[in-house]
């Protein structure tokens, strides 16, 4: 009997879909560095191009919907770093990479990680501006998240003092980088929702580097400030400086002086508006009294003198 005859015969299609199943159980997610070449984006917008070294190439594909989250735009020669899957392309029998973020090479790690988080978050509606809460048009109490050694508390409080110094400002201090700083910051939100004494929460500290703000950007803080019943502000650096915490937050403020000059009102306005309906008000007021008046004095007319009858 011939041998193939004891074998079970398969199609290409069954082999196929075989090995695409071993492929993707067996790299359910891997990250490359490579170099891009052959880019192209035909009509659907999706976009493909080979990730090539010194000796070996592969396929791959960034589809639309993932393009929203570049940080960058790839081009022809340029060194990426890919986080995706490893997959078949049935049609042609091809395996390919099915990148969902790609970040340049000079990035690093933690950019790969922001843009991944980031896409995360946003794919859970976390940045939805549906979820958005407004601020308090006269905040009551403020809570003031941030390192007391730093100037960024100094800024906020100076900004705070010249707009309106009868807003008390809570302080928490909370270390803003390295060890424990993510522990700190979310147990900081924790107690100001379980106090229930402030109507808004500032998140402050001043710029740096992407390594400086990290812990900014754990996924952690993000879901700490997203659960928050108490709207968050954030101050998070400077207006160059972009991090998740600015992403899931109420409102993003450019600096921490920018977020004073947004949560606190100016005194001297105030007053003047205050004064301004004051005056709209008495005026009103006064025109209705006259206006009763005359209608009375109308009646009164008419109907005459009663004793007289």
């Amino acid at each position: 009997m011939h041998p193939m005859t004891s074998e079970q015969i398969q199609t290409v299609s069954e082999l196929t879909q075989s090995i695409r199943g071993v492929l993707e159980v067996s790299f359910p997610f891997v990250t490359v560095v490579g170099e891009i070449s052959n880019l192209r984006c035909p009509y659907s917008g999706h976009l493909y191009f080979t990730l090539k070294d010194e000796t070996a190439q592969i396929k791959a594909v960034l589809f639309k919907p993932q393009q929203r989250y570049l940080a960058c735009t790839p081009a022809d020669g340029m060194e990426v770093v890919c986080r995706g899957r490893v997959s078949l392309y049935e049609a042609r029998g091809e395996y390919q990479l099915i990148v969902d973020v790609l970040a340049t090479k000079g990035a690093g790690a933690l950019q790969l990680a922001f843009d991944l988080l980031k896409r995360k978050l946003a794919d859970e509606g976390l940045f939805a501006s549906e979820r958005k809460r407004s601020l308090p048009l006269l905040p009551e109490r403020i809570a003031l998240i941030t390192s007391t050694s730093g100037a960024a508390v100094h800024d906020f409080l100076t900004m705070a003092e010249k707009r309106c110094a009868a807003i008390p400002v809570d302080i928490f201090p909370v270390r803003v980088q390295g060890a424990g700083a993510m522990e700190d910051i979310i147990e900081a939100i924790t107690l100001c929702n379980e106090r229930g004494q402030n109507d808004v929460i500032v998140l402050c500290r001043g710029g740096g580097s992407l390594e400086d703000l990290w812990t900014f950007n754990e996924e952690k803080v993000a879901r700490a400030i997203a659960e928050s019943s108490i709207p968050v502000v954030s101050a998070i650096g400077h207006e160059i400086d972009f991090t998740i915490a600015d992403l899931v937050a109420d409102f993003r403020a450019p600096t921490p002086t920018g977020a004073a000059e947004a949560l606190i009102p100016n005194q001297a306005q105030l007053q003047a508006q205050l004064h301004n309906i004051t005056t709209r008000l008495t005026k009103t007021v006064q025109d209705k009294i006259a206006f009763f008046r005359r209608a009375i004095e109308d009646h009164r007319k008419i109907l005459g003198d009663p004793t007289a009858l």
